[in-house]
C-alpha cells in the first residue's frame, strides 16, 4: 500500500480562462477500488491524463507508484491479438493472460485471431486483461462499458471486484455499485472523497443537499426577520436621539442623559443584529455551492393517427450471406417505450436501420406508418465539429430552444463559443440529445443514448421520459435506466 498525494493542483487548458482544478489537495490510497464520478467536462478524463504526466500543472502529484491508463491505443488492429497483448505487456508470462481471458469468459482462440477481426466487447475485455498483467503499477481505466451489453458489463464489473489498485470512470450506476469501495467525486466548487459505492455517495450526496437546502430557507428567513429588525430599531433610535433637543408635552424638560443612553442602548442593539444578520449571510454563502441543477426537460411529441406505428414480423435480416438476426416479431404503439435487448452482434442496430429506411436486405413482414416522423440519435458523435449555432441552422432547429436544452444538460455558457470537436464524449452525445428533444416527431429512436453521459443528467433523461411519456424505440445497456423506462422488452 502507497499513496498517491496531490496538493495545491491547478490547471488550465493552453488559451482557457477558467481553471479546471484550481489549488485541490486530496490523498488516494493505491490499494483502492476508486470509483470516479462527476458531470459530463469537469475534467476526469484530465485528471487522469495530469497523473500521466501528459500536461503541465501547478502544484505537486506525487507518488511511489507508475499509472497505466485503459484503453491502450492499439496501432496495428490488424495484427493477431497475442501480439497486441506482447506490444502492451513485453514482460507477461502465457498463463498470466490465460488465467485473465478464463475469468473475463473469453476464449483462447481470440489470441489467434486478428484483433479487429473480434468484437468490440471482446476487444475491450482482452485490453482490460492485459491491464491486469501490468505490476507495481495503478490503474486508470476509462469509461469500460461503453462497448460492453448488460450480461457483459456485469461479468467486467465482477472481474474488476476481484482486483483492486484503480481508478475507474463509468456513469453505470449497477456497474460501479458492484465492484467500487470508494468514491472520487469532482463537484462544482470541490473534489472530494468517500468510502462506499455510488449509491452510498449518492445518498450522502442528497442527504447534504436537501440539509443545505433546508438550512438556506431558514437562514434566508432569519437574515429577513433580522434585517427588518435592525431597520426598526435604527429608527427608533434614531427618534429617541431627535428627542434630546425637544421639551416633553408637560412642558419641562427633557432628560438629555437618559435619553442618550437609550438612544445608545438601541443603536447597540442594531449593531447586535446587524452582526448576527452578517454572520447568517456569511454561514449562507457556504452553502449550496455543489448543488447540482437539474431542470426538467420537454419533448416535442407528435400524435399519429393510428394506435400503431411500426410492425415486424418473423423479420430476418442478412449482411453478405450472414445472417445476423431472425425470425423478429415485435410492434410499437403509441406510448411504448421499447428497449431492443441482446448482447452485442444480435442485430440490434441492424433493426434500427431497419426502420430507419436504410438499405437492408431483409425477409419476412416489415410495416412502418406512412408520413411518420422520426427523431434518431445515433451511437456515433464523431461527426460533430464547428459550432452549436451551425449545427443548430444545419439541422433546421430553434437555436434558442437548442441551446436552453443544452444549458439544463449541465452545459456552461463558454461551451456555446467552443468547436464541438473540443467536446468531451458526453457532451457530444448531449448535443445530439438536445437536437432530438428539439425535434417534433411521433417517435424516437436512440442507439445507446446514455454512452458518456454523467448520471445527473441520465436521471434528468429517465424523468423527462416517464413524465411525458413518448414513443420511443431504444438501445442501451444501463440496467438501471432500461429497468427504470421500458414499458416493453424486445430481446434478440
Amino acid at each position: 500500500m502507497s499513496l498517491i498525494n496531490v496538493t495545491n493542483l491547478t490547471f488550465a487548458y493552453d488559451g482557457s480562462y477558467d481553471n479546471i482544478f484550481d489549488n485541490v489537495s486530496f490523498q488516494l490510497n493505491t490499494n483502492w477500488r476508486l470509483g470516479f464520478t462527476g458531470r459530463n467536462g469537469r475534467g476526469k478524463t484530465t485528471f487522469l491524463n495530469l497523473l500521466l504526466g501528459k500536461y503541465d500543472y501547478s502544484g505537486n502529484i506525487s507518488a511511489s507508484v507508475s499509472f497505466e491508463y485503459f484503453p491502450f491505443h492499439v496501432e496495428h488492429k490488424e495484427s493477431n491479438t497475442l501480439d497486441v497483448i506482447e506490444e502492451i505487456c513485453p514482460d507477461y508470462e502465457h498463463w498470466q493472460i490465460l488465467r485473465e481471458l478464463s475469468l473475463l469468459k473469453v476464449s483462447e482462440d481470440v489470441l489467434y485471431r486478428p484483433f479487429e477481426s473480434i468484437s468490440n466487447g471482446e476487444q475491450t475485455k482482452v485490453l482490460l486483461a492485459a491491464l491486469f498483467l501490468k505490476e507495481n503499477s495503478f490503474l486508470l481505466i476509462d469509461e469500460p462499458t461503453n462497448h460492453l451489453d448488460i450480461h457483459a458489463r456485469k461479468l467486467v464489473s465482477d472481474y474488476l471486484k476481484t482486483k483492486n489498485g484503480y481508478i475507474l470512470v463509468s456513469h453505470d450506476r449497477a456497474f460501479l455499485d458492484n465492484c467500487v469501495d470508494h468514491i472520487l467525486s469532482i463537484n462544482k466548487t470541490d473534489i472530494e472523497i468517500q468510502k462506499g459505492n455510488f449509491s452510498d455517495w449518492w445518498d450522502n450526496k442528497n442527504r447534504q443537499d436537501h440539509f443545505e437546502l433546508a438550512e438556506n430557507e431558514k437562514l434566508r428567513k432569519d437574515i429577513k426577520r433580522l434585517s427588518d429588525s435592525s431597520k426598526r430599531t435604527g429608527n427608533w433610535s434614531h427618534e429617541v436621539e431627535k428627542t434630546k433637543n425637544g421639551t416633553r408635552n408637560s412642558g419641562s424638560k427633557v432628560d438629555k442623559g437618559y435619553i442618550g443612553h437609550k438612544a445608545a442602548k438601541m443603536m447597540k442593539r442594531s449593531k447586535s443584529i446587524e452582526q448576527r444578520q452578517q454572520s447568517a449571510i456569511e454561514e449562507s454563502t457556504k452553502l449550496l455551492k455543489n448543488i447540482e441543477s437539474s431542470e426538467s426537460l420537454k419533448i416535442s411529441q407528435l400524435a399519429y393517427n393510428k394506435k400503431q406505428l411500426v410492425e415486424l414480423a418473423n423479420v430476418s435480416i442478412h449482411y453478405n450471406e450472414q445472417t445476423v438476426c431472425s425470425s423478429v416479431t415485435f410492434t410499437i404503439e403509441q406510448g411504448e417505450r421499447v428497449t431492443l435487448a441482446g448482447p452485442n452482434g444480435s442485430g440490434k442496430s441492424s433493426i434500427l436501420k431497419l426502420i430507419l429506411d436504410e438499405d437492408i436486405h431483409f425477409t419476412g413482414t416489415f410495416r412502418k406508418g406512412s408520413q411518420l416522423k422520426i427523431s434518431y440519435v445515433s451511437q456515433d458523435t464523431s461527426q460533430l465539429q464547428g459550432n452549436l449555432s451551425d449545427y443548430a441552422i444545419n439541422n433546421r432547429i430553434d437555436e434558442s430552444l437548442f441551446k436552453a436544452i443544452l444549458r439544463k444538460l449541465d452545459f456552461s455558457r463558454i461551451q456555446f463559443e467552443k468547436d464541438m470537436s473540443s467536446f468531451s464524449g458526453g457532451q457530444k452525445k448531449k448535443v445530439l440529445i438536445a437536437k432530438s428533444l428539439c425535434e417534433s416527431a411521433h417517435l424516437y429512436i436512440w442507439d445507446e443514448p446514455l454512452n458518456f453521459i454523467d448520471v445527473i443528467s441520465r436521471l434528468q433523461i429517465e424523468e423527462l421520459l416517464l413524465e411525458h411519456a413518448p414513443t420511443i424505440l431504444f438501445v442501451e445497456h444501463d440496467s438501471e435506466f432500461c429497468k427504470n423506462i421500458a414499458t416493453k422488452i424486445v430481446e434478440l
